[in-house]
């Protein structure tokens, strides 16, 4: 899959624990509480949040550091809004 966010986008981030797989979450990082990582939810269960980046080859996620616990996700982008050009809502992945 392409990565639908670059280095540098701006997000609203809705403050919500309800993910379904395919959004893309706000999470504390498992490895440094105080560091955001924003990634695409891709498995949902009672153990946790597994993340994985839209580029696997250059992304660190959860094959990385194991799935992360539900109170870790601060909540999922809805809207980018810089850049302007690329301003809008911002996708969820397709149900596979």
């Amino acid at each position: 899959m392409a990565p639908v966010l670059r280095d540098g986008d701006h997000l609203v981030i809705w403050r919500s624990r309800q993910v379904r797989p395919g959004d893309i979450v706000a999470a504390a990082d498992p490895r440094d509480p105080g560091r955001t990582l924003v990634k695409r939810a891709q498995v949902v269960g009672p153990e946790g949040i597994w993340l994985a980046g839209d580029n696997p080859a250059q992304s660190t996620d959860s094959r990385h550091f194991g799935p992360v616990p539900l109170s870790s996700v601060k909540g999922r982008a809805v809207y980018r809004y810089v850049p302007l050009a690329l301003a809008g809502s911002v996708p969820r992945a397709p149900a596979q």
